[in-house]
């Protein structure tokens, strides 16, 4: 995984994340299969001017659902997809899509 794009999904903006921006921690959801060097290269190529000092990774397992049917399919159970959610400190450096929360 060499493209910062493929392990870096997206930003999470979750009250509890934003809170923590004022600590310099970060939080991503991230390829399922990163590491957390691959994790700390992406952010510091996606972001220039930034220092990764630590970054802290978990699996969030998927949760169960019923999904709704019509006839024969009637409710059965489903289940949500497994995803990985890593907190990325920062030494130096702001991330500025956080910035303003």
């Amino acid at each position: 995984m060499t493209n910062p794009y493929v392990v870096i999904v997206r930003p999470l903006l979750t009250e509890k994340s934003v809170a923590n921006v004022a600590r310099k921690k970060y939080t991503f959801e991230v390829a399922i299969d990163a590491n957390k060097v691959e994790i700390a290269q992406a952010v510091e190529a996606l972001f220039p001017g930034t220092k990764v000092s630590k970054v802290n990774t978990l699996h969030v397992r998927g949760k169960e659902r019923r999904m709704s049917g019509y006839g024969r399919r009637r409710r059965r159970p489903g289940r949500t997809s497994d995803w990985k959610k890593a907190i990325v400190t920062l030494s130096q450096g702001t991330i500025p899509v956080f910035e303003g929360m």
